[in-house]
């Protein structure tokens, strides 16, 4: 059976295909992975930007630019897309994630880097204030992907201080060894075989690929 229009199934699932081996490769290492909120941001924007490019981006590209400016019309929008995403990282709250780790394991690691760089940190439940660095903070925990994202809270925060905490969490995780996410074969054979499906559909359907090619970039 032969999907339709293979190379708008490609542009759209290609980067999340390759989003989804990241992920997989990630946790199914045996130690956490530490990120800031803006990476992982930028890299959801970079898996959603196929969906975007051949979804509401063409739809709603204005057809006086695409006149105008020809198959160009497609950098202006990409760079467009681009700059919104920036903006949302920019304007988004400080945020660590944590990858192939429960809320449970990373908790005594987070309150020794907090006591190493702050002795007056408090714990309130799921929240932690250290005062001393302008930081309070509370964990949210996605146990479907095992990962905890460690959230500002409140609009005034230190950006310094957020630094200093991540440099020691991030050596404090560099010493700590966990099993690998058992979920992690089935989102990497997910992933591969989205890959093969586009990349199958590309070489056996030709003819479509070039029928897709004139629709985008002709007007």
């Amino acid at each position: 059976m032969v999907l339709p229009d293979p190379l708008r199934l490609a542009i759209a699932l290609l980067p999340l295909a390759s989003y989804g081996l990241l992920i997989g490769l990630l946790n199914a290492r045996r130690q956490p992975f530490l990120t800031s909120g803006g990476a992982d941001m930028a890299a959801l924007g970079a898996a959603m930007s196929g969906l975007v490019l051949v979804g509401p981006i063409e739809l709603f590209r204005p057809e006086a630019a695409s006149a105008e400016y020809g198959s160009y019309v497609w950098l202006f929008l990409l760079v467009l897309y681009w700059l919104g995403v920036w903006l949302t990282v920019l304007l988004a709250r400080p945020r660590l994630v944590i990858y192939n780790i429960t809320a449970e394991q990373l908790r005594p690691v987070l309150a020794a880097a907090a006591r190493e760089i702050e002795p007056q940190a408090r714990w309130a439940g799921d929240g932690l204030a250290l005062p001393t660095l302008g930081i309070q903070l509370h964990l949210e925990s996605f146990d479907f992907m095992r990962n905890v994202a460690i959230v500002s809270s409140g609009g005034r925060q230190n950006l310094e201080g957020w630094r200093r905490l991540g440099y020691e969490l991030y050596a404090r995780l560099g010493q700590l060894q966990v099993r690998s996410n058992p979920r992690s074969p089935g989102i990497l054979l997910l992933s591969l075989l989205l890959w093969v499906v586009c990349l199958a559909q590309l070489v056996t359907s030709p003819q479509l690929v070039v029928q897709a090619l004139r629709e985008i970039f002709t007007y």
